[in-house]
């Protein structure tokens, strides 16, 4: 029963999902040495090792399917924030914008950083945008 009187931490960080930060570690740019690492293996190394938000899990995979837009990344946070898909980075230009806004997203409870906050590759360098599971689909069987 003593974990019952443990203190609940109640703030708005405490309540939210954790965010992964996946890495596709394969795909590689035209004219890049193909004996070299990877671009996406080199991202996710450095941002393994990077100073990110408590909560925040990266984690490498062979492929995200964003081959024409390598160096990939796909960051989500549970099932009521929208997730974001970038590509064209570089793990040495971007780290620190990258970084910058991993933390801007794993501070939302919906996943929307607003526009002006976002890092400038976060703003011109999406992919994708993924919407909450829980977010309400368009009524189909309605016109507009």
């Amino acid at each position: 029963m003593a974990e019952d009187l443990a203190p609940q931490d109640d703030s708005p960080q405490a309540q939210l999902a954790p965010v992964v930060v996946t890495v596709c570690t394969t795909c590689r740019r035209e004219g890049v040495d193909p004996e070299a690492k990877r671009p996406g293996r080199v991202l996710a190394e450095a941002l393994n090792g990077a100073d990110l938000p408590e909560g925040v899990t990266v984690r490498g995979v062979e492929c995200l399917s964003a081959c024409s837009r390598s160096c990939s990344i796909l960051i989500e946070g549970g099932s009521e924030r929208w997730s974001y898909i970038y590509g064209d980075l570089d793990p040495e230009d971007h780290l620190a914008d990258i970084t910058a806004g991993i933390t801007a997203y794993a501070t939302t409870t919906d996943g929307l950083v607003p526009w002006r906050e976002r890092p400038v590759i976060f703003r011109k360098q999406s992919v994708a945008r993924i919407p909450p599971l829980k977010l309400p689909s368009v009524d189909l069987t309605k016109d507009d």
